[in-house]
């Protein structure tokens, strides 16, 4: 049962709500029933390819209303670290508009010479020159920041190379291993919650994935909810050290258990 205390979500999307451009069923009810009962949700995922104004366009076109505020990207969380780290520094990176413009926002200044960071993010044309300029930059020094580590990411027409896979060839060129923002770290739901201002003992985690979506949900101290409608079969649940609060079909079966 969901403790009557948690009365703010954390949404995985892929997986969870869409699969690609379709409505996972039962997710439009389970939106609506939030509204309801005047929970508030931040669908928080880790692409950073498109802005929270892109994914809310998407997530309409597939007919589900979230708001741009309610979207959280892994894009987002590592501007918002770098911030916080290093105000008004300077980044090298490869990915998309989701992860320039965050950047921009956070007052980042993007260049190739002697940037304080390598950024690395997802995109559908990894460019082999502008990864062997990461080498080189991190080779001279530059940190090396990822977005998140997921090794690949589903297409319809299959799955293709992501930041975690590109990371990883950075990696081994360079021995110099990146420090991820995105799930599975728990600072991504942290972030989050900041965003959503709100805390963690009175908020949960829904997501399709064990290794990201609840472990971050559980090492952040969230409760959590593992739903069936991605990439893991109840099946698989008992493979992992840990488990997550509770598991659900999907989140048309949660939005029946919400009060």
């Amino acid at each position: 049962m969901i403790p009557p205390e948690i009365r703010n979500w954390l949404v995985d999307m892929d997986g969870v709500l869409v699969h690609e451009e379709t409505a996972i069923p039962g997710a439009e009810v389970f939106l609506a029933r939030l509204g309801e009962l005047g929970m508030r949700f931040m669908v928080m995922t880790n692409n950073s390819m498109y802005t929270p104004r892109d994914l809310s366009a998407r997530l309409r076109a597939s007919g589900l209303d979230v708001a741009e505020s309610s979207i959280w990207t892994s894009a987002l969380a590592t501007a918002r670290f770098l911030h916080r780290q290093r105000p008004g520094g300077s980044a090298f990176v490869i990915g998309e508009a989701g992860l320039t413009t965050a950047l921009h926002d956070a007052g980042y200044t993007l260049t190739e010479r002697d940037p304080d960071y390598v950024v690395l993010g997802e995109t559908r044309t990894y460019s082999f020159e502008r990864v062997t300029r990461a080498v080189r930059l991190v080779g001279e020094g530059a940190r090396f920041i990822a977005t998140n580590p997921d090794p690949s990411g589903p297409t319809t027409d299959g799955p293709v190379p992501a930041t975690g896979a590109v990371a990883a060839l950075i990696t081994a060129a360079t021995g110099v291993a990146p420090y991820f923002v995105g799930k599975p770290n728990p600072l991504m739901a942290r972030s989050a919650l900041n965003a959503l201002d709100a805390h963690s003992d009175v908020s949960g985690v829904i997501g399709d994935r064990m290794d990201t979506d609840v472990k971050s949900g559980l090492e952040a101290g969230m409760f959590t909810v593992l739903v069936l409608t991605g990439s893991t079969a109840a099946a698989d649940v008992e493979r992992y050290p840990y488990l997550p609060s509770m598991v659900a079909a999907s989140v048309g079966e949660l939005a029946g258990m919400l009060a």
